[in-house]
């Protein structure tokens, strides 16, 4: 009760709908990680990095950070081919701006351990039909998704020796989930009342977070790894999600470098990420979309999903600093998108697809304890086609998502 308390009175400003990148995982935490393809497992900046590594926060000294970002998708979907009548094309920004709040705070207590606490958006998912795809077998309008997850986590940071850290957060979490319109799926499900039009449900959780930074020479490493973060189950939506709607946040790991470049016009720092995202984790995200065709209905114990596989995401962001004043960055972020063509039709009410992220990113230091600092990303158009399943009335359909978002953030040292 102590953790959901806490959890509830402290995520409550960041409970804001988003659309994620990796899947339904942010890009990056932080803003200048977000400017660097959210490259930062061993590359901590600010005090938001350690949400990336906890192991950052013994390296960032004393400061507080905060920021927002603007996120905005543009998702939607076409069906052809269809005996039904599901024919068309239809657009799924119903709502398309998305605010994400983030804030960190990094305290050491002596040359050692430091303690901290980072607030911020882990991702989600949101779709908003306002002509429903599915209105020819009864669904109202508007349809689709609306998933958003953060995390509080109180962060410490150990160094043994000044060129190594060693950290862990308790990850406290929450989760709200909405869906609207999917009546046509009503029939399919263990428990009617349970799918679609009960307002926002919400679902709190824990996991640890563990991470290592270490300096070899010039060259920093890092390596990270996220338990699995399990989640109260969405009650409202027991008859939509798999295992009576259980949706636990999955395991994540990844290790990184980071290297410093000489350069006669200031330096450089090149930054390297590789994140595993294990989706398979999750039976309500993993499991194939086909299950309810085989007889196994929605909410059931190992019941369908959407089918997503685990992801294998490669970061690279470049940090040049120009002088005193300023600090420039640019990063690239690509992962191959979770979703199998056969698991197509479901995904329409959740669209993760983009593959390549292009970032940019600023920062300005107008006093020296002060920065502010500003980060952009463009993930272009991904589409996806696949078969309307043969019950529905078959042909064929086709999902599609691009993203950008602004933000910026403004840290002191204290």
């Amino acid at each position: 009760m102590k953790a959901r308390l806490l959890a509830g009175a402290g995520l409550l400003a960041l409970s804001f709908s988003a659309a994620a990148t990796n899947g339904y995982f942010s890009h990056g935490i932080g803003m200048k990680s977000k400017g660097m393809g959210g490259a930062g497992i061993a590359y901590p900046q600010d005090a938001v990095a350690m949400g990336i590594n906890p192991a950052g926060a013994g390296l960032v000294g004393k400061r507080v950070d905060v920021g927002l970002d603007w996120f905005r998708p543009d998702r939607g979907a076409s069906i052809s081919g269809n005996g039904f009548g599901l024919n068309g094309n239809y657009d799924g920004n119903g709502t398309q701006n998305y605010l994400i709040p983030e804030f960190g705070l990094a305290w050491p207590l002596n040359q050692q351990m430091t303690v901290g606490v980072a607030l911020y958006g882990n991702g989600g998912l949101a779709t908003e039909y306002s002509n429903s795809p599915f209105t020819a077998f009864g669904g109202s309008s508007p349809s689709g998704v609306d998933l958003s997850q953060a995390f509080l986590a109180p962060t410490f940071a150990w160094k043994p020796v000044p060129t190594q850290s060693i950290g862990v957060s308790l990850n406290l979490a929450m989760q709200r989930f909405a869906a609207d319109g999917l009546q046509p799926f009503v029939p399919f499900s263990s428990n009617a009342a349970k799918v679609t039009n009960n307002g926002h449900d919400t679902s709190y959780g824990w996991g640890l977070k563990l991470g290592w930074i270490g300096k070899f020479a010039a060259c920093t490493f890092g390596a990270m790894y996220q338990t699995k973060t399990y989640m109260s189950e969405f009650d409202d939506y027991a008859g939509l999600f798999a295992d009576q709607g259980d949706f636990d946040i999955p395991s994540t790991w990844g290790v990184g470098a980071a290297c410093p470049v000489q350069l006669a016009t200031g330096r450089m720092t090149v930054a390297v990420d590789y994140q595993r995202i294990n989706y398979s984790d999750v039976d309500a995200v993993h499991n194939p979309s086909a299950l309810l065709f085989a007889g196994i209905p929605l909410g059931a114990s190992g019941g369908p999903g959407f089918g997503w596989q685990d992801m294998n995401v490669f970061k690279l962001g470049l940090d040049w600093e120009v002088n005193q004043t300023w600090t420039v960055r640019a990063g690239w972020n690509y992962g191959k998108q979770p979703i199998r063509s056969q698991d197509a039709f479901i995904n329409i009410l959740a669209p993760g697809l983009v593959e390549h992220h292009f970032t940019l990113g600023a920062t300005w230091r107008p006093q020296p304890n002060m920065d502010v600092t500003f980060g952009g990303m463009l993930a272009p158009q991904k589409k996806l086609s696949g078969p309307v399943p043969g019950p529905l009335g078959g042909g064929s359909t086709e999902i599609r998502l691009d993203e950008w978002s602004l933000g910026v953030a403004v840290g002191w040292r204290l």
